[in-house]
C-alpha cells in the first residue's frame, strides 16, 4: 500500500499538472461503480462539470483534490491504486477505474489493478477520513507527540506505529526501517521507551520518510506516480524484505517476523530483545 512518502510524491507532482484545470466530465468504468458510492454519474457530473481544482493537499495516506466550489475530491489508493495524468493522445490503459476529463483534453485517470481504491466527493475532508494521528513531516509532531501517541501501551513497538490513530502515514516499509535505525526492537512494548530512545525515533520516522520522498517512494510492487514511472526507495532500503540477508551495519542475517499481523523485518543484533521493560509513566505533553 502506498505510504505517506509516495503520497506526498503524487501530491507534489499533480499540483502544478492540475490546478486551474477545469473539468468538463467524470466517468466511472463499468465494474467499478462501487466508486459512486449509491449515486449517479449524472449527479456527481452536475457538481463536477465547469468546476476547476486548485489545490492538492494531503492527510496521512489520503490526497484531498480541492475544487473552487469548496467540495474536495478524497482519493485513497489503497493497494494498487494510482492516479495517472495523461495528455489527449494517450492510448486506453488497463485497470482504468475512472476518469476526469480536462479543458484542453488531457485527463487525470484513477487507475486500480484491485479495486480497493476510493474516491469520496465531500464538502469537508474530514467527512472522508477515518480518525487520523498527526503528521510526521509537520511542525506539529514532536518528540512529546511521539510519546503521547505511545505512552502506556502494550502493544507491540511495529503495531503502534502502524496504527493510524497514532502517526498519520506510517506504513510497513517506514516502520521497519525507522525502528532499525533507531536500533530498537519491533516487539518492544510501545510504552517501555526511555527518553533518549523516544528522540531517537522521532528523528529516525521523520529521516525515513524524508528519504522516501527524495526518492519518489518505494516500488516493491505496485506504486506508480501520475506518469506511470516507478519510485527508487526500494534501493535504499536497510532491512524492508531484505530476508536472509546480511545487515549491512554488522553482518548479522536480517530475520522476517510476523507483529501484529504484518510481515516484519529486523536485524537481531543491532535490535535486540530486552532482558527487561517495564511501562514508562507519562502526563499528556503541553500544547
Amino acid at each position: 500500500m502506498p505510504e505517506l512518502p509516495e503520497v506526498e510524491t503524487v501530491r507534489r507532482q499533480l499540483q502544478p499538472l492540475i490546478a486551474g484545470r477545469r473539468i468538463t466530465r467524470f466517468t466511472v468504468m463499468p465494474g467499478a461503480e462501487r466508486l459512486l458510492r449509491g449515486r449517479s454519474t449524472s449527479e456527481i457530473n452536475a457538481q463536477l462539470i465547469g468546476c476547476a481544482f486548485t489545490t492538492v493537499g494531503r492527510r496521512g495516506k489520503y490526497l484531498a483534490l480541492h475544487l473552487d466550489n469548496d467540495q474536495v475530491v478524497v482519493v485513497h489508493l489503497r493497494m494498487t491504486g494510482s492516479l495517472r495524468f495523461r495528455t489527449s493522445d494517450h492510448e486506453e490503459e488497463s485497470f482504468t477505474r475512472a476518469v476526469f476529463d480536462l479543458d484542453g483534453g488531457d485527463q487525470l485517470r484513477f487507475v486500480d489493478v484491485r479495486k480497493f481504491g476510493t474516491i469520496d466527493f465531500v464538502d469537508q475532508l474530514s467527512e472522508a477520513l477515518p480518525e487520523l494521528g498527526p503528521e510526521p513531516l509537520s511542525d506539529h509532531f514532536t518528540p512529546e507527540a511521539l510519546w503521547y501517541a505511545l505512552r502506556g501501551r502494550q502493544q507491540p513497538l511495529k503495531a503502534a506505529l502502524l496504527d493510524q490513530r497514532n502517526i498519520a502515514g506510517i506504513g510497513n516499509i517506514y516502520a521497519d526501517e525507522a525502528l532499525f535505525l533507531a536500533r530498537l526492537n519491533p516487539e518492544a512494548p510501545a510504552g517501555s521507551l526511555r527518553p533518549p530512545e523516544r528522540r531517537l525515533l522521532h528523528a529516525t520516522i521523520r529521516q525515513v520518510l524524508e528519504d522516501g520522498v527524495r526518492h519518489g517512494g518505494a516500488s516493491f510492487r505496485d506504486y506508480t506516480d501520475v506518469d506511470g514511472s516507478e519510485g527508487e526507495q526500494q534501493y535504499f532500503v536497510r532491512v524492508f524484505r531484505r530476508t536472509d540477508e546480511p545487515c549491512d551495519e554488522c553482518g548479522t542475517t536480517i530475520r522476517r517476523i510476523v507483529v501484529g499481523g504484518r510481515a516484519t523485518h529486523f536485524c537481531p543484533k543491532c535490535q535486540p530483545v530486552r532482558q527487561r521493560t517495564r511501562m514508562v509513566k507519562s502526563t499528556r505533553p503541553k500544547q
